[in-house]
């Protein structure tokens, strides 16, 4: 009888028997997918799926989106891999991609944290994050909004981190940064005021006292510390104004490296990303200057925002900008000898990549001496073509961009329809072909090969030929601007479309009192990991609004409602971002 040593002993050699036999048993094969070589152990004992998973894990193309070439036709979940006879190092061929937000498997770049053990400032800076509110410190609500919708351009926000600031640094107050106190030494300057404070919003979910931006904005403009006669309160203010004075120091303070504008080869942030130019023509309107002979004369204007004026005639913001082009003045004429009216045409000759429009809505009214408010009902697009308010230089360069960046959108947007649909009929195809091959069995007949009756292009065939179609009208994109030199600057718009970021709104019927709100789309990456042509998350449709410390999401419909009309809140100010290009992989 053999002892308990035998028994180990035979055991360890049958178990080890057994897994040479299943090594031996394994078929190393290359399967070659997208020009990529991939080596895979094939088991005879098990079937098609099995073999599909593994692909799966290497490639990341699901398994009901893999073509399996063999003999006879396709891999099917259930085909037997002993009947593919494979010999070792055989090659076979995979077609297909992934869906949409898939990829191969891999290991999380970074550790996962729980929200437990994150800190406040971890919480706040997650993506989707319930960004931080603006305590209203008395009639402040037109400062909140201009900074909200500032606070959505992630250049200025990456250039801000940067700065330091002018002045002397004072004693250090960080300690009181809790209370929104924090950078005191600085408030003297508007830039480190601003980068302070984008700094806090940016570590906390809760609503900040403004405390330090607006001292130091009352400072360098002692309009915004007018107090009320009897009250003494601190009056509303325009935030148009404020966007205004605030992107002018902006533009004296904040420069960048590598410009040759400024001093030491330096340009300023605002003048890199959000200003334009006017190419203008100045005729005079009299006959009798034209008859003398005095000819148009043209100049070139630096602008920072678009007017959109509103009169009678005004529904789209496109007609309010175009009449905002033309303009009458008077001045002197040489050649008359007097004052005469002239008008003035202008058109864009450079577009900046972020756009501001200004609704004029507020207009001197003298029977009661404050600014009223223009109520009609303009509406405004969610994307913003701006090629016909273009001199004819840029639109030549313009126009070809635009239309070929239609054409691959409209093309990956169908192409992305035909995967859903081909998904949709291969998982009723598949289970046709399995009742058809039920059938077959039933009738005795074993065979499994199909006699193809007909030749059409396979699925994968047509996603490739439609894939090579796409990428050809990218690099042609690409070679378009090239040919423009539009490469050489980053902070322009090179196809003349513009998508909606930001809108700060009004309620009221003058910019005396009312209160103002702003609305930021939720989408606003880094600069860096902004790739042109990203799919776009489920969340890109939505907003954030900003009404002062209180802060909420709401859907891209409640945007449409801003168009005016009324007491309620309207659109004032539009911030647009030139529109990200397809990439070209």
């Amino acid at each position: 009888m053999p002892g308990v040593r035998d028994l180990l002993r035979n055991s360890s050699s049958r178990s080890t028997s057994y897994q040479k036999a299943v090594e031996m048993a394994s078929i190393p094969i290359i399967v070659k997918h997208s020009g990529k070589r991939h080596e895979v152990d094939l088991d005879p004992s098990a079937n098609g799926e099995t073999l599909k998973y593994q692909l799966f894990s290497l490639t990341g193309v699901e398994p009901d989106r893999q073509k399996f070439l063999i003999k006879g036709g396709q891999l099917k979940d259930d085909t037997p891999l002993s009947s593919l006879k494979a010999k070792p190092g055989q090659t076979f061929m995979m077609m297909g991609t992934p869906s949409e937000g898939q990829g191969a498997i891999s290991r999380p770049k970074e550790e996962v944290k729980f929200m437990e053990d994150m800190t406040e400032a971890e919480i706040a800076q997650q993506d989707g994050a319930i960004p931080a509110g603006l305590q209203n410190l008395g009639n402040t609500c037109y400062l909140n909004s201009t900074l909200q919708t500032l606070h959505a351009l992630p250049e200025l926000k990456e250039e801000l981190k940067k700065y330091k600031a002018s002045n002397a640094p004072g004693q250090s107050l960080s300690n009181l940064s809790s209370l929104g106190l924090g950078g005191l030494e600085n408030s003297g300057d508007l830039a480190a005021s601003l980068r302070d404070l984008f700094k806090q919003m940016s570590e906390t979910q809760e609503g900040i006292p403004p405390f330090v931006f607006l001292n130091a904005l009352r400072n360098v403009y002692p309009q915004f510390a007018q107090q009320d006669r009897s009250t003494h309160a601190y009056v509303q203010q325009d935030a148009e104004e404020a966007w205004s004075q605030i992107v002018n120091q902006l533009r004296v303070k904040l420069t960048l490296a590598g410009g040759n504008d400024g001093p030491a080869g330096r340009t300023s942030f605002v003048d890199k990303y959000m200003a334009g130019q006017f190419s203008s023509t100045t005729e005079c309107d009299d006959p009798g200057a034209k008859e003398a002979g005095e000819e148009p004369t043209k100049s070139s204007d630096v602008f920072f925002k678009l007017d959109c004026h509103i009169g009678k005639e005004t529904n789209h913001l496109s007609d309010g900008i175009m009449a905002g082009l033309q303009e009458q003045i008077e001045k002197y004429s040489p050649t008359l000898d007097r004052n005469a009216l002239y008008t003035k045409t202008s058109r864009i000759s450079r577009l900046p990549k972020y756009l501001t429009v200004h609704f004029v809505r507020f207009f001197w009214k003298r029977e009661t001496q404050k600014k009223a408010k223009i109520m009609r009902k303009v509406t405004f697009p969610a994307e913003l073509d701006v090629v016909d308010f273009c001199t004819e230089d840029l639109k030549k360069q313009l126009i070809p961009v635009r239309d070929k960046v239609r054409e691959i959108r409209k093309d990956e947007i169908d192409a992305d329809r035909a995967r859903k649909r081909q998904k949709s009929c291969l998982t009723g195809a598949h289970a046709k072909e399995k009742a058809a091959e039920e059938e077959k069995e039933k009738k005795g007949d074993k065979d499994g090969d199909t006699a193809m009756q007909e030749s059409y292009k396979t699925d994968a065939e047509y996603e490739a030929e439609k894939t090579a179609a796409i990428r050809a009208a990218k690099e042609e994109l690409y070679e378009l601007l090239k040919q423009n030199g539009s490469g050489a600057d980053n902070g322009t718009n090179q196809s003349g479309l513009y998508e909606l970021r930001g809108v700060i709104t009004h309620q009221g019927a003058s910019a005396d009192s009312g209160h103002y709100t702003a609305y930021v789309k939720k989408k606003s990456l880094k600069p860096e990991d902004a790739r042109a042509g990203d799919k776009r998350r489920d969340d890109d449709d939505k907003w954030w609004w900003f009404n002062d410390d209180k802060v909420s999401e709401v859907e891209a419909e409640k945007i449409e409602t801003l168009s005016g009309g009324g007491e309620s809140h309207s659109a004032l100010i539009l911030l647009y971002g030139a529109i990200d290009l397809p990439q070209l992989d």
